[in-house]
């Protein structure tokens, strides 16, 4: 019998591998930082003893949640300017805002970031904001595998100042941080209506160069749209087409405001999507066709956005608000059902992020990011279909323990590489600071 680092045994495992394969009871075994066997719990137990034994207690161990776009800082200015529209809430609340950021405060926001995340069952997380060596660290100290990204824009940043030195601290951040096991860096434009065309093709340039992600939000509004067609006579989708941007290597955030000919090209050019429905709700965005892209192929994850359009970092909640509001939207109980509504959530928002090779499902030689969920409660009992509950029965408490590369995040409710009471005084003291400046 081979011994190994955690054995997690006595509960319901969800792969999310090719076959969507489902044990129980069932077990996982992970050594170091990889699975070694995720399968039927006497197969597993046969073969392997663990150096730690963690009893899932009949729960169900599942892939870490991935949270496929946020911007982690943004918790400083939770709940800071609402029930506004988008270019309301950006210009006048927003980038003013966020010309006070240091260094500082995005770390301290990060670490609150995470530790939400963390306790909400999200193990990975896409990061397009301010001072992101910053997000880098903080994502690293909390033990979260993380893409992060410095967001380029054609008016001076309060980190990195004109977009020529945006670039360049682009290029530090992907050399910096090429061979951390954790983090990985992405190329992040903000959009179409912020960049110019120049700005677009020099940062198609560097992630061709170095062979990383290319991160923007894409047709987010309708408004954004007719500034884009008014200004290039094309959608912004097609505008990227125009460009030569459009690729497998795209992350394209929100996607509500497409054309047919807008779908037919993120299909074709395998541009990968994600998801953002209550951030969408919240400022009135719109609908993402959401339901037509993954019948036509494309790749579809599911994000949070930030805290200051969401007003959380939940993705367990955002799930099952995507599952609704496509059904009531196009009056069909039968889309996004809550199988694929869990294959967003998991293994389909690693492919969004290009990391399927080694996460997002529970698969032996994957790395080890996992959560168990705690079903001994009344408003989960009793089961007749996991994924169901996942999505609309299961809240963010419920998750009970956390693993990520291999090393114990949370157990048991208990956060092992943060102080939460420490992260939530730091990130208030943000916030007087803020409303002193307002006084």
């Amino acid at each position: 019998m081979k011994q190994v680092d955690i054995l997690i045994q006595n509960g319901t495992v969800v792969t999310m591998n090719e076959n969507l394969s489902c044990y129980s009871p069932g077990a996982v075994a992970v050594c170091g930082d990889i699975i070694v066997e995720a399968g039927a719990e006497e197969s597993v137990l046969d073969r392997f003893e663990g150096k730690k034994v963690i009893d899932a207690h009949g729960g169900i161990i599942m892939p870490g949640l991935i949270n496929a776009h946020t911007h982690a800082a943004m918790t400083c200015f939770r709940g800071l300017a609402d029930d506004l529209p988008l270019m309301t809430w950006l210009n006048e609340h927003i980038f003013p805002a966020e010309s006070t950021l240091s260094s500082e405060m995005v770390y301290s926001g990060t670490l609150l970031a995470c530790a939400e995340m963390i306790l909400s069952g999200t193990t990975t997380f896409c990061d397009m904001y301010l001072f992101e060596d910053s997000v880098a660290k903080a994502a690293r100290r909390a033990g979260m595998r993380a893409l992060v990204g410095e967001v380029l824009y054609d008016f001076p940043s309060p980190n990195y100042g004109p977009i020529e030195k945006g670039f360049d601290y682009t290029a530090m951040l992907i050399d910096k941080w090429k061979d951390d096991p954790l983090v990985s860096i992405a190329v992040e434009p903000h959009s179409t209506y912020l960049c110019s065309p120049d700005l677009l093709q020099k940062a198609q340039q560097l992630c061709v160069k170095h062979d990383v992600p290319l991160v923007i939000h894409l047709a987010e509004t309708a408004q954004e749209v007719s500034r884009i067609r008014k200004e290039y006579g094309l959608t912004p989708v097609g505008h990227l087409a125009d460009l030569h941007i459009l690729g497998p290597h795209l992350i394209a955030d929100h996607c509500v405001a497409l054309t047919h000919e807008d779908k037919t090209l993120l299909r074709e050019f395998d541009v990968k999507v994600v998801h953002n429905p209550e951030s969408n709700m919240k400022l009135a965005s719109g609908i993402a066709p959401i339901p037509e892209l993954i019948d036509n192929g494309v790749t579809v994850g599911i994000g949070t956005d930030g805290c200051a359009s969401n007003n959380n970092l939940d993705l367990l909640g955002e799930m099952d608000c995507a599952a609704k509001l496509h059904k009531v939207n196009l009056f069909d109980p039968t889309v996004m059902d809550a199988r694929t509504v869990v294959k967003m959530a998991t293994i389909e928002g690693a492919r969004v992020l290009g990391m399927d090779a080694i996460t997002g499902s529970l698969v032996a030689g994957k790395k080890a990011d996992l959560i168990i969920i705690d079903i001994r409660k009344p408003h989960l009992t009793p089961m007749y279909n996991v994924y169901s509950h996942l999505v609309y029965a299961v809240k963010s408490n419920d998750v009970s323990t956390a693993i990520i590369n291999g090393r114990i995040v949370m157990e048991e409710r208990a956060l092992k590489t943060l102080d939460a009471e420490e992260t939530m005084a730091a990130v208030n003291r943000i916030a007087d600071e803020r409303l002193r400046s307002f006084s």
